[in-house]
């Protein structure tokens, strides 16, 4: 968790319980608006997220410069570092690459980082070993892996986490391959704390054992997801699953209707948090039409903007 948080609350859930995969705010020119993203960051804490993971996909780290994730991450720190954790997605399919980022990285003193598994090239698991040993070496920052084949190509099969979960620095994982089977035998045969990496199955895997979410949806219900945490830890899962359910418009808004990014910054923009929706090609920003469906669905999860 975030630099407050207890020893205990650490050894648990390594970078917080309730975290946001956080847009990069542009300006309607397309540069970066470090404003608007220290502003977006305080108003996610301020509702109830313990963490940010800044430069992710969601974050659009794929168009960003890597002097403009390092601008971010200085901006952020500054506004939220002293209330929540701050990670730098630095996973690139270039294991030097990625290491050049979590080395920046640790310079601009974030509390940790998120590594993709290397997307397009699709290695071997023996090459994701190596790939994830190299950069978890790089840094003295504890590191959480994010397995996501349905965009990278590859999954990070349970043998190699079994595995990787043996360095001292690999401590979490982002799942978001959506095998709960392979999940439950991760739980059981490792010390890794699993965060829910989409959605729609934030509870399941909460239930299951997770000890929390890296959220896109929370950029509009960071208080929900908190509540539905607690829902969770106190066993009431039927005001868990309440929640979860009250929220399926909201998750259909922001995930489902376009790519999630889009429509996270289309919400907040609603909600006068970002001057600008824009994004930088090959996305392109939310229509009049989407916009519309947008009010719609949040009014209908209760999420007004």
């Amino acid at each position: 968790m975030g630099p407050s948080s207890t020893p205990d609350d650490r050894a648990r859930a390594p970078f917080g319980r309730n975290l946001i995969a956080m847009v990069t705010p542009f300006t309607p020119a397309g540069d970066l608006d470090l404003d608007a993203a220290q502003r977006v960051a305080s108003h996610l804490v301020d509702a109830g997220a313990d963490g940010v993971v800044i430069s992710g996909t969601t974050g659009e780290s794929p168009t960003t410069t890597d002097a403009e994730k390092e601008a971010l991450l200085h901006a952020v720190l500054e506004a939220v570092g002293d209330r929540a954790t701050v990670m730098a997605g630095t996973g690139t399919n270039d294991t030097k690459h990625a290491i050049e980022l979590s080395q920046q990285a640790e310079k601009a003193g974030v509390h940790g980082l998120l590594v993709v598994t290397p997307y397009y090239n699709k290695p071997p698991q023996a090459g994701l070993l190596a790939h994830f040993r190299a950069v978890a070496d790089s840094t003295g920052l504890p590191v959480m892996l994010y397995d996501i084949p349905g965009r990278t190509g590859t999954p990070i099969a349970t043998d190699t986490l079994v595995r990787l979960a043996e360095h001292g620095r690999i401590v979490a994982l982002k799942e978001a391959k959506g095998d709960m089977a392979a999940t439950t035998e991760v739980l059981a045969r490792t010390d890794l704390a699993i965060y829910s990496g989409a959605d729609e199955w934030n509870l399941a895997l909460l239930a299951m054992g997770g000890v929390g979410v890296v959220s896109v949806v929370g950029h509009v219900a960071a208080a929900e997801y908190a509540a539905m945490i607690r829902a969770v830890d106190a066993g009431d899962l039927a005001a868990a699953r309440e929640i979860d359910r009250r929220l399926i418009p909201a998750y259909q808004a922001i995930m489902t209707r376009t790519q999630g990014a889009i429509m996270a910054k289309a919400a907040l923009e609603l909600r006068g948090l970002v001057p600008s929706r824009a994004v930088r090609l090959p996305l392109i920003p939310a229509t009049e039409d989407q916009i519309r469906q947008l009010r719609t669905d949040l009014q209908e999860a209760g999420l007004a903007p």
